[in-house]
């Protein structure tokens, strides 16, 4: 099935680490933000490590990164997908990063998870030159690492 990325990026212009996703779940896709898929460990993980309470909103979730200068997006602006499963993904349009690139001073991007590592290095990296970090997913999928071993490897972010 042909799906579309159809909400925006969060980031602002003190944003200097960017998150990169490679493409929203369906449920994400219906609640239009990213990680709505409650077994999905993203917002507690963050939270945990910006010493924050996890977000219960939107809003609460966009004000926790953008205090913390964190801009979050996906790779993917379209492809063909199965559900939710990455492994999936074909047929793959990525996004215009520059619309974050050049408003927001990024120094670091991370990618959460594999896919988004490789897409971005496809597609992305050689338009931005900017070297990206491979995290472990946050999926309910990534049932391998557990939320210790996730928070253990995510705190690269905060180098």
């Amino acid at each position: 099935m042909r799906a579309s990325h159809e909400f925006s990026p969060v980031f602002d212009e003190n944003s200097e680490i960017l998150i990169l996703g490679s493409f929203p779940s369906v449920k994400s896709r219906q609640e239009s933000f990213f990680y709505a898929n409650p077994q999905n460990r993203f917002w507690k993980l963050m939270a945990q490590l910006l010493n924050e309470s996890t977000p219960k909103d939107t809003q609460d979730k966009i004000a926790m990164l953008k205090k913390h200068k964190i801009a979050l997006w996906d790779v993917i602006e379209s492809c063909d997908i199965v559900g939710s499963s990455d492994s999936s993904i074909s047929n793959v349009v990525p996004v215009d990063i520059s619309q974050i690139l050049s408003r927001a001073n990024i120094i670091k991007v991370y990618a959460n998870g594999g896919k988004a590592f490789e897409l971005y290095n496809k597609y992305l990296y050689p338009k931005t030159q900017l070297e990206i970090t491979k995290l472990p997913s946050t999926s309910p999928a990534n049932a391998g690492y557990s939320f210790d071993k996730l928070l253990s490897e995510w705190k690269k972010i905060l180098e």
